[in-house]
């Protein structure tokens, strides 16, 4: 079993996508920079059919609309377990 990676900072969120294509990936991360500061995202080719996975991570704390509306509106659930298809 491989030793737990560290979590991000308060505040950030490390995003994981996987697609079918890259540019279905692409577009999915575009919508979550027009509401949250990110870094450079990275990007790896999943399975041998062209599938993509892309990596970044966001920053809740500089929320652009409508996303700082839904960050102050929610809240935790206290579920924090990894869930079955996760790493």
């Amino acid at each position: 079993m491989k030793p737990a990676e560290p979590g991000p900072s308060a505040g950030y969120a490390e995003v994981r996508i996987v697609a079918a294509s890259p540019g279905t990936a692409r577009r999915v991360a575009e919508v979550l920079r027009r509401c949250f500061a990110s870094t450079e995202q990275r990007s790896y080719p999943v399975g041998d059919d062209g599938g993509t996975r892309l990596h970044f991570t966001v920053d809740t704390t500089h929320a652009a609309e409508p996303a700082r509306s839904w960050l102050a509106s929610s809240k935790s659930s206290n579920d924090d377990r990894t869930q079955s298809d996760e790493l």
